[in-house]
């Protein structure tokens, strides 16, 4: 469950970065989609744990 909730935040961060880089430019886009997937990653994993401890 983990991974796959990892996976999920992952790819809407990735998405989210990249919608909003693209208001400034290509490069942004891309910058941003990887900040983005990173965060959603960290933040899918983390809320997987705290569920899974209560």
């Amino acid at each position: 469950m983990e991974k796959l909730m990892g996976f999920v935040g992952a790819t809407v961060g990735s998405l989210a970065g990249w919608y909003l880089g693209e208001l400034v430019g290509f490069t942004t886009a891309v910058v941003l989609s990887m900040v983005g997937t990173g965060f959603g990653l960290w933040a899918g994993r983390r809320l997987t744990q705290r569920w899974m401890e209560s």
